[in-house]
């Protein structure tokens, strides 16, 4: 009897296990009044089944009253952030201002059907977003990596760089067209980092700082995360990148004054070159990064390190809405990761969290002042 009742109790529990993975389809209908019935339309988000963030991969299907489906399958509840785009990031659905509307959200826990509308679209060709610089800036374009597709490089210089004679440390920064100028930005939004350096430097909290925004391309999620691609990215980095800045301004060389920093899945970019390249980077700014998530994952390869410990300090922080809810595991492991290797908090790493903040631009914007004031205090 009691061997039946075992039996059984591991039957249920098996069963139980298959309802709580059992698949769920979402459909997305989308509504836009403005676009002709033979619109090509597409919805892109957070996860592999909406592109990742490529904006022409997620193809819609018009079926009739100005209406757009897409249906997808996930495995498990998830929070799924989105968009809808004509094909690039230069159509994007965007409010009446013609500012691109911030992403879509919701969290999937069961089969259900989400209906938005978008009733303005982006066309870059004839709308003008409001931008601006402070400071000086320098376009650099189309350098060429191998493996990976050419790319331009934006370069901040620091308040008295061109009447001076003094050499800068430099921050590489990814996602580079989102880092200074609210125009160029994927989202409308920028950084502020050209602000917010300017003011901390002008004010003698931090060391002057030469910022160079490496751009992304449409290989983004392949290019910032561990692979083929995310090496080339890496090698272009160091090996094409900075000697091209090196060459052309008047930097520090050292690994002592040379930085790196993104977020999201340029979070983990920034973690991955200077674990990688301690000799060449050492500090890295990672804002909300994808150490671990779906099919990414570099915890393993920092437990799975067995040399000496790495002369490195990372700062990172992450929010606690949504998306970074989910980010949130991962962060937790790689600090306890570091820790494992001798890293210590406040020391070797610092871990802010800001629990009201969203997966956005605007939020690493408002974290950036006291990222930039730990990576360069004023002796620098």
């Amino acid at each position: 009897m009691k061997l039946f009742l075992l039996s059984l109790a591991v039957l249920l529990s098996c069963c139980s296990i298959a309802v709580a993975q059992q698949p769920f389809q979402v459909q997305f209908l989308m509504k836009s009044p403005a676009l002709a019935d033979t619109t090509t339309v597409y919805i892109t988000g957070s996860i592999p089944q909406l592109g990742n963030w490529d904006p022409a991969t997620a193809r819609m299907e018009y079926i009739g009253n100005h209406t757009w489906s897409k249906t997808i399958e996930l495995q498990e509840p998830q929070t799924v952030e989105y968009k809808y785009t004509l094909g690039s990031w230069d159509r994007e659905g965007t409010d009446a201002d013609a500012k691109a509307l911030q992403n879509f959200r919701f969290n999937a826990t069961q089969k259900a059907i989400i209906t938005n509308e978008v009733l303005y679209w982006l066309d870059k060709k004839t709308v003008t977003l409001k931008g601006g610089v402070t400071g000086t800036t320098e376009l650099h374009k189309n350098l060429t990596g191998k493996g990976i597709k050419d790319r331009d490089l934006i370069v901040w210089l620091p308040p008295g760089y061109a009447t001076s004679t003094k050499k800068y440390p430099v921050l590489y920064m990814h996602d580079g067209q989102n880092v200074f100028d609210p125009a160029t930005s994927s989202f409308g939004v920028d950084w502020q980092i050209d602000e917010t350096a300017d003011s901390l430097i002008k004010a003698g909290a931090i060391a002057p700082v030469i910022i160079v925004g490496i751009y992304n391309t449409p290989d983004r999620s392949d290019e910032y995360t561990p692979g083929e691609k995310g090496n080339a990215y890496m090698d272009f980095v160091v090996n094409t990148v900075k000697p091209y800045i090196d060459q052309a301004y008047r930097t520090k060389k050292g690994r002592k004054h040379t930085f790196t920093g993104g977020s999201s899945a340029g979070g983990i970019m920034a973690f991955m070159l200077a674990w990688e390249y301690p000799k060449v980077f050492s500090k890295a700014i990672c804002m909300s990064p994808a150490f671990k998530i779906q099919h990414i994952d570099y915890v393993k390869d920092v437990r799975n390190y067995q040399g000496r410990k790495k002369k490195l300090f990372f700062y990172i922080d992450n929010g606690g809405i949504e998306l970074e809810e989910r980010l949130q595991p991962g962060i937790d492991e790689m600090i306890a990761a570091l820790k494992e290797k001798g890293y210590k908090a406040g020391k070797d790493f610092i871990w802010i969290k800001d629990p009201e903040a969203k997966h956005f631009e605007a939020a690493w914007a408002k974290r950036m002042p006291l990222a930039l004031k730990t990576l360069l205090p004023p002796k620098e």
